[in-house]
């Protein structure tokens, strides 16, 4: 347990030459330092400590997941379906083809194909012929789609606030501040036309 001491330690030193306000409830142990805390035993404290953050967002992922999986599976969706309902409200009037879903929602081509198969049956997605190209299809948001995205959503709503009730307001905008930048540097935006 000295690793975590030291963890507590260091951050509320550089909180405090930092001139940010500490608090000791960060200090609360979690599953993660109690594995990290083992592994120190055999690796470096520069080995371990990509896990101190990569390991949390893993954990809290899986927290996600299980709370959208029982929202969503009330109108009988996915996480997955939700999110290809998601992607086509945002493109408005567009139609989209496949291969802009499945590269958006980070898919492979017959992860969105099952998707759209389930959709189009329960009437929440419409695949038309591309006018350009015969091979090709678009897919547009029926009403129903857009009905049912709107119920899932709302159904969602209190467990990702409930999620986050562990932190204040300003703590939930400054992590929105590291992951925006995290993930800025994962995926970078495409320069616009």
């Amino acid at each position: 347990m000295r690793l975590l001491a030291d963890e507590i330690l260091y951050d509320e030193n550089l909180a405090r030459a930092r001139g940010i306000p500490y608090t000791s409830l960060v200090a609360q142990m979690d599953w993660t330092d109690t594995l990290l805390s083992r592994l120190a035993a055999n690796h470096s404290r520069e080995d371990v400590e990509p896990y101190q953050v990569t390991a949390r967002i893993a954990r809290v992922g899986v927290h996600i997941a299980r709370r959208q999986e029982a929202a969503f599976g009330r109108f009988h969706l996915n996480r997955g379906e939700v999110g290809v309902l998601g992607a086509l409200l945002l493109a408005g009037s567009a139609q989209l083809s496949p291969t802009q879903l499945f590269k958006g929602l980070m898919l492979s081509s017959a992860g969105i194909t099952s998707r759209l198969d389930r959709l189009e049956r329960a009437g929440y997605v419409k695949r038309t012929r591309h006018p350009k190209d015969r091979r090709g299809v678009l897919v547009s948001l029926t009403a129903a789609g857009r009905r049912v995205f709107e119920q899932a959503f709302a159904a969602n709503l209190e467990g990702e606030k409930d999620l986050l009730t562990g932190l204040t307001k300003a703590e939930q905008r400054s992590l929105v501040l590291l992951l925006r930048k995290l993930l800025g540097a994962l995926e970078p935006l495409e320069p616009k036309a």
